[in-house]
């Protein structure tokens, strides 16, 4: 799987977290995991430790956020563009594999298939400003 699929399935496991509680999530994992298909056991891995990194680093990463945006603190932004930024901004500072400019731009291309008309703009104008 690429380097852009995996981000996605990354990117989808992050926002269910923002709807299910703790002790569904390994039921939800388990889950998608299923409708995934074949998938290889490496790839499979990948995705559910980066998510979980991502998913532990929420609070310090709305804090990052939340210093570098004016008017559009954390708690005001839609779930979409915040699962996306939180992803993005995990890969800058904490992913070392991940160039920060790959980040940025892989951030836009989610925006672009799963926020609003207005999304690919606030993402990169935020990240932006957090580099």
């Amino acid at each position: 799987m690429k380097r852009t699929e995996l981000r996605e399935h990354i990117f989808k496991m992050v926002f269910g977290i923002e709807f299910n509680g703790k002790e569904d999530m390994p039921e939800q994992l388990e889950l998608y995991f299923e409708q995934l298909g074949e998938v290889s056991e490496k790839d499979l891995n990948y995705i559910q430790e980066k998510a979980k990194k991502v998913a532990g680093k929420a609070g310090e990463i709305d804090a990052l956020l939340n210093e570098h945006t004016k008017g559009w603190k954390t708690v005001r932004m839609n779930k979409v563009d915040l699962t996306i930024l939180r992803l993005a901004v995990y890969e800058i500072k904490w992913d070392e594999d991940v160039p920060t400019g790959v980040a940025i731009d892989e951030a836009v291309e989610l925006a672009k298939k799963y926020s609003s008309d207005e999304g690919p703009a606030f993402v990169n104008a935020v990240l932006a400003k957090l580099v």
